[in-house]
C-alpha cells in the first residue's frame, strides 16, 4: 500500500505553489467587494454595463489563455511559464493602478487576466505529487483560494478606504511579484526529464469523455457559484446583516467547511470511496440552490443562510480539491498541460458565465428563478458525472517521491 504520507518535497511543492494561487487570488478578490463602487469615481464609470465589463473581461482573458499557457508549460517548462504569467498579471495591476478613466481600468482587468497560469501551476504541482496525495495537494490550494476569498471581504473596506482603489491595485501587483520569488527560489526545481509531448496531445483531451465530464462541471460549478453571490448579499442584508458584517457569516463558514472536507474526503478517498464522495459534494451544492430558493420565497433567516452556506462551502470545497486532482490522474503525462488549460479554460468561462447570465435570469425572473435555474444545472451535471469511475492510483513513483 502506498504510503499517502507526503514526503518534505511534496508538502513543499504544496505549500509553495498554494501560496502562489493564494497571493495571486487575494489580489483579485480584494479588488472585487468595492470595484463596482468605487469604479463610479472614474470617467466614465457612471455606464453600469461598462463597470460590468470592467469586473468580467477578466474571466474572458485568462479564459482564452488558460489552454495556450497549458500548452506552453508542456513545451517549454512549468515554471518559465507561471513567470511570464505573473509578470504580466503584475504589469495589468500596475496599468490598473495608474488608470484614471474606467477604460484605463477596463484594459489593466484584460491584462491581469491574460497571466492565466492557473492551469501551469496546477500541471506543476500534479509533476511534483503522487497520486496518493495529489487530491490533498490540490486541497491546499483550493483551501487556501476560499479562505483568501473570505479575508477579502473582511480587508477590501478597510484598505480601499486608505489607499483607494488604486492603492489596491498597486498591492496586488506586489503579491504578484511576491509570487514571482516564491517560484523561483522556493518552489522545487521541476522533474529533471519531462515526457516528450506529441502533437496530438490536445485531441486526445478533447476526445476522453471522463475529461470532459470534469470540463462541463467545473463550468456549472462556477457560473452557479457567481450567479449565487449576485443575490446571497442581498439576502444576508434582508436578513438584518450589514454588509460590512458579512464577512462574520462567510469567514466561520469558509473555515468550518475545511475541517469538514479534511475529515471526510481524505479518509474516505484513501477507502476507495472518492466517487461516493464527489457525487454526494454535487448533490449538496445542488440541495443548497433548492435551500435559497425557498429562502428567497420568504424573509430570509440569519441562521438558515449561514447553515446553507456552511453546506455549500463543504460541498464546494471537496469539488474544488477533488476535480483537478482528477484530471491530472485521467491524462496522460504529456498532455498534462493541456488536459489542466481545457479545465481552467471551462472554469474562468463558467464564472464569466455566471456573472453574464446570472445578472440576466435575476433581472428576468427573480432571485427564485435564478437558484431553480442554478438548481436545475447541478442536477444535470450529477446525472452526467453518474457514471464516472475514480482512477486507480499509478504505481510509477513521481519525481518527488525519488527525489
Amino acid at each position: 500500500m502506498k504510503s499517502t504520507r507526503m514526503t518534505p518535497v511534496e508538502l513543499r511543492a504544496s505549500l509553495s505553489l498554494a501560496g502562489i494561487f493564494a497571493l495571486r487570488m487575494l489580489g483579485l478578490f480584494l479588488v472585487l467587494p468595492v470595484f463596482a463602487l468605487e469604479a463610479r469615481g472614474y470617467a466614465g464609470g457612471s455606464d453600469p454595463a461598462r463597470v460590468g465589463l470592467a469586473m468580467g473581461v477578466y474571466g474572458l482573458t485568462q479564459a482564452l489563455l488558460q489552454l495556450p499557457f497549458g500548452l506552453a508549460s508542456d513545451r517549454l517548462g512549468r515554471k518559465p511559464v507561471i513567470v511570464a504569467g505573473l509578470l504580466v498579471f503584475l504589469a495589468g495591476s500596475l496599468v490598473a493602478a495608474l488608470a484614471t478613466t474606467l477604460d484605463g481600468l477596463i484594459i489593466g482587468r484584460s491584462l491581469q487576466g491574460a497571466g492565466a497560469i492557473s492551469a501551469a501551476v496546477t500541471a506543476l504541482l500534479a509533476d511534483q505529487t503522487r497520486d496518493a496525495v495529489r487530491t490533498k495537494s490540490m486541497a491546499l490550494v483550493g483551501g487556501g483560494i476560499g479562505l483568501m476569498f473570505a479575508l477579502s471581504l473582511v480587508l477590501a473596506p478597510m484598505l480601499v478606504a486608505l489607499v483607494g482603489l488604486s492603492g489596491l491595485f498597486a498591492l496586488t501587483a506586489l503579491l504578484a511579484m511576491a509570487g514571482v520569488v516564491i517560484v523561483l527560489w522556493v518552489t522545487p526545481p521541476e522533474p529533471a526529464e519531462r515526457p516528450v509531448v506529441s502533437r496530438g496531445s490536445l485531441f486526445t483531451v478533447l476526445r476522453n469523455a471522463a475529461l470532459m465530464r470534469l470540463n462541463l462541471g467545473v463550468f456549472v460549478l462556477h457560473a452557479v457559484q457567481l450567479a449565487m453571490w449576485m443575490a446571497v448579499p442581498a439576502m444576508l442584508v434582508q436578513a438584518g446583516l450589514p454588509r460590512e458584517h458579512h464577512w462574520w457569516v462567510y469567514l466561520p463558514a469558509v473555515l468550518a467547511s475545511f475541517g469538514v472536507m479534511g475529515s471526510t474526503l481524505f479518509p474516505l478517498e484513501r477507502r476507495g470511496y472518492l466517487r461516493a464522495v464527489f457525487l454526494a459534494a454535487i448533490g449538496l451544492v445542488m440541495l443548497v440552490q433548492v435551500g435559497l430558493l425557498l429562502e428567497a420565497g420568504v424573509s430570509p433567516g440569519l441562521p438558515g443562510l449561514a447553515f446553507l452556506l456552511f453546506v455549500f462551502f463543504c460541498g464546494f470545497n471537496v469539488l474544488e480539491a477533488s476535480q483537478p486532482s482528477l484530471v491530472s490522474r485521467l491524462a496522460p503525462a504529456t498532455s498534462r498541460g493541456a488536459a489542466l488549460g481545457v479545465y481552467n479554460t471551462l472554469q474562468s468561462l463558467g464564472l464569466f458565465a455566471g456573472g453574464a447570465f446570472g445578472g440576466v435570469l435575476l433581472s428576468r425572473l427573480g432571485s427564485q428563478g435564478m437558484f431553480a435555474t442554478s438548481a436545475v444545472a447541478m442536477l444535470v451535471w450529477l446525472a452526467l458525472a453518474w457514471p464516472m469511475h475514480a482512477p486507480a492510483a499509478s504505481h510509477l513513483p513521481a519525481a518527488a517521491e525519488v527525489a
